[in-house]
Parts: C-alpha cells; structure tokens; sequence
C-alpha cells in the first residue's frame, strides 16, 4: 500500500511526534510511505533517518496552484493509494488532491476542535476524519459531519519506553545545582501561548511560598523563551526556576521530576502528560479539551480551571506536602495510562484504518469513547474487534459535487 502523508507544519510538537511515531511502527512489509513538508527541518530529517522519502513544498493555509499539481503529480506517478493528512493546511491541500486524483483522503484532527477549514474540506471533497480526543468528536457530530466518515482514536503513549524510573543526580539536577533532596516540578511542553508557560511560572510562585525548597523546570522550546526568561529575571526566581530548552531523551527527565503540570488554554490528547503518566508521576493540569478523560481528580492528579495559576500553584503546594499521595497518585497514573492510552493499540487501530481506507473499503467507523475521570471506566483504546466493510468504488465513498453534502458509503 502507497501511502501519503501530508504534514502541515515541521515544528517540534505533538502533531510532528504523531506522525514520527506512527511511521517508526508501521509494518514495513505493507506500507510505503511518502512525506510531504511545508520546509526542512528536524522534524524532516528525524523521518529521513527512518528511511522515509520526505519531499518539499510550500503548504500555506490557502493552498497554491504549484503544490497543488506537484502533490497531484506525486500521487499519480507513485500510484499512491490513500493520502493522510495533518493539520487544516494540509487537510485542504489533500482534499483538492484528492479530488483532482480521485484518490481516497484521511486527515487526522489533532486539536481539541475541528476549524472551520477541516468542516469545509470533509463536506466539499467527503474527506475521511480521525479525532483524538472526545470534545473534538462530540464537537464534529454536533456540527454535522458525516458519522459514516468520522473515526476515533484516542493517542497513546509507548509505556515499554515510558516506565516509573527514578533518579535523583541525574543530568538536569546536576545541570542546574537542584539537590538530591529537593522536589522537582516539571512543565513539558512547546513554550507557546497555547501552552501557557506564562501560568506555569505564575503558579511556581505561589508554590515556593509554601515549598521554598521545590524547583521548577521548563522543558521545551518556542517563541515565549525570551518573555519565560524575562519573566524569571523580574520576579527573582533564578534560583528555584530553570529553562532547560529541548530535550531528546525524555524517559531520561521524566525520571527526575516528582510532578508535572500542564497550565495549557488548549489541549486535545497531550502526549506529554500520557508520558508522565506511563513513567508514574501525579499531574496537576488544566480542565481543557480531552486531559479530563485523562487526568482522575483525587486519584491521578489534580483539575484546575483554565487561567487559574492561583489555583494551580495551591495543588502544586499540597501536593508536595503529601509524597505519599504523591507516591500512590503516581502508581494510579501508570496503570491508567497501561490500561487507557497504550501506543500499541493506537497504532493497530490506525494501520487497520489505513488498510482499510487504502484498499477501498469503507470501515464502520471506530467509535472508542475516552473513559471518562471516574476509576474502572472503560478503556478508550481498548482492542477492538475487525470491523464489517464494505466494498465500495475506489476512495471508499460516492464523490459529492462541490458545495453539496457527501453522500454516506
């Protein structure tokens, strides 16, 4: 099976993880897979050393002529047999692909909300749809996309690579002076507004009041670095806040933190907080798009309103005040995150979506609901049993006429 997968942006985020890590899986022996990027990066040459053709070529947020026929021109030559798609930009450049080559499309949404662009592109050109988180989901029925196109399949987290481990004098303390014995904080993360690592250091500051002896530590790259230094700077708290940038071995820094916080405005699935999770650790983090289902308040962690750093800060404090809350909330957390958010099952799930979708087939629509906040739910990337298809014309779906809603397969 020849396989297209069109990447809207090359940062280092969680789309760009997604799409790694789904490649890195990929049976070799049934997929071929061909990249396209908006422009060189680390993302494009992390594929490369995967041995994935990436290729070039502008992909703004309308989509231009020339990429258009250079993307149309790639799939026709390499006989491409389904074309997936991430991120708005790319999903509209896909669907017009699609369209010209009559060529199935599948465009993974990985926020917490479908933009007006995906809406547009699903009922113009039947595109396929795959959410990764509940809201976006709910959020895509209410708006009236097409359930026979709609999929679902939650992240998940490699918990054989992300495993309770600690280590007090590892590279991060000894980087910054952080003693064995103190506690370290951790946010993981892109340092963009979206993100809020502003409330992150907010929330550090009520919490040193009341834990003196803890450290904070932000760890990830974006263009809030400089007003995240600044702010330090200001606020005199060089001493128990660090920037510890971009880090490649993050088994290795989950290892030496004893709490994560996620102070996002917005969020879908985050891996991140799937990760600490998987390694053991209690998250404080914000009521925001899909981390409810992931985060069990009083058991896991710990839920806060979006905004509140006040708030945040105070469970960050009470929490420190009680490792053995800590201790048995992280414990809680691996096994959810073993139970709920397996990368193995999300790969399995997506390859037979794949195959299904590339053969021609049109899939009963994966329907895994996120469990929700209470303990014993049920498992949101459960194994699924193969799903009944049918057959259908190639694409796996009736072309709709432009501006008219796509006929169900």
């Amino acid at each position: 099976m020849k396989l297209l997968q069109i990447v809207g942006n090359a940062i280092v985020g969680g789309m760009e993880t997604y799409v790694q890590r789904l490649l890195e899986r990929l049976p070799r022996d049934r997929f071929e897979v061909t990249v396209l990027c908006p422009w060189e990066s680390r993302h494009s040459e992390a594929l490369r050393q995967l041995g994935v053709e990436v290729l070039i070529t502008p992909i703004p947020d309308e989509p231009c002529w020339s990429s258009i026929v250079f993307a149309a021109s790639l799939v026709r030559t390499r006989h491409i047999d389904l074309i997936h798609c991430h991120l708005t930009n790319a999903h509209l450049m896909g669907a017009l692909v699609g369209r010209l080559t009559d060529t199935p499309v599948l465009a993974t949404v990985h926020g917490r909300e479908l933009t007006i662009g995906d809406l547009e592109a699903h009922r113009l050109a039947g595109t396929q749809l795959c959410v990764v988180c509940r809201p976006a989901h709910l959020q895509a029925l209410v708006l009236g996309v097409d359930a026979e196109r709609l999929h679902f399949i939650p992240n998940g987290a490699d918990t054989e690579v992300f495993t309770p481990r600690r280590v007090r004098d590892g590279a991060l303390r000894r980087r910054f002076g952080i003693p064995e014995d103190a506690p370290v904080v951790g946010f993981v993360g892109r340092l963009s507004w979206e993100k809020g690592p502003e409330s992150f250091l907010r929330a550090a500051l009520v919490a040193h009041r009341a834990q003196p002896h803890a450290h904070f530590v932000l760890v990830g790259d974006g263009p809030m670095m400089g007003q995240c230094a600044h702010f330090i700077e200001q606020f005199g708290m060089g001493d128990y806040a660090h920037l510890a940038g971009l880090q490649h071995d993050m088994p290795a820094v989950f290892s030496e933190l004893d709490l994560v916080v996620s102070t996002s405005h917005s969020e879908a699935m985050p891996l991140a907080l799937m990760e600490a999770m998987a390694c053991g650790l209690p998250i404080v983090a914000t009521r925001v798009g899909g981390v409810p289902d992931m985060v069990q308040h009083g058991l896991t962690g710990a839920l806060v309103s979006p905004g509140d750093f006040d708030g945040v800060g105070a469970q960050i404090a009470k929490l420190l005040a009680q490792p053995e809350a800590m201790r048995l909330m992280g414990q809680r957390a691996r096994a959810r995150a073993v139970e709920h958010f397996c990368l193995s099952r999300t790969i399995a799930q997506t390859t037979d979506l794949l195959t299904r979708l590339a053969h021609g087939a049109t899939p009963t629509p994966l329907r895994a609901v996120a469990p929700s906040a209470r303990a014993g739910a049920t498992p949101a990337c459960a194994d699924e049993p193969a799903a009944p298809i049918q057959r259908s014309r190639r694409g796996g779906s009736a072309r709709a006429a432009p501006g008219s809603k796509p006929a169900a397969a």
